[in-house]
């Protein structure tokens, strides 16, 4: 496990403030899925998910704790993906 923590936000939501030049993008099977990484370190802070191409899933562990305010955590049931992703999809347009 990679220790991942997905924050899924509408992809007008998300302002990178600085560090673009040190992202990379891989992108496998459908090509769907973009997966940022910094080219130096190789931390995935976040990534445009298959299941959510015009969001971004941000690796909450990657965020500075003191700019939340409040974080509620939604289980992903992967034994019914189809569900859990149509509501998280719900969820991120909230």
């Amino acid at each position: 496990m990679s220790g991942y923590l997905h924050l899924i936000v509408p992809q007008e939501r998300l302002r990178l403030l600085r560090g673009e030049e040190a992202l990379t993008t891989y992108a496998f099977n459908t090509r769907t899925a973009r997966h940022l990484f910094c080219r130096y370190c190789g931390v995935k802070s976040f990534y445009v998910p298959r299941s959510n191409p015009d969001g971004y899933s941000i690796n909450l562990r990657c965020l500075d704790a003191a700019t939340l305010e409040h974080v509620v955590i939604e289980p992903f049931d992967d034994n019914d993906r189809d569900g859990s992703e149509a509501r998280l999809k719900h969820l991120s347009r909230a």
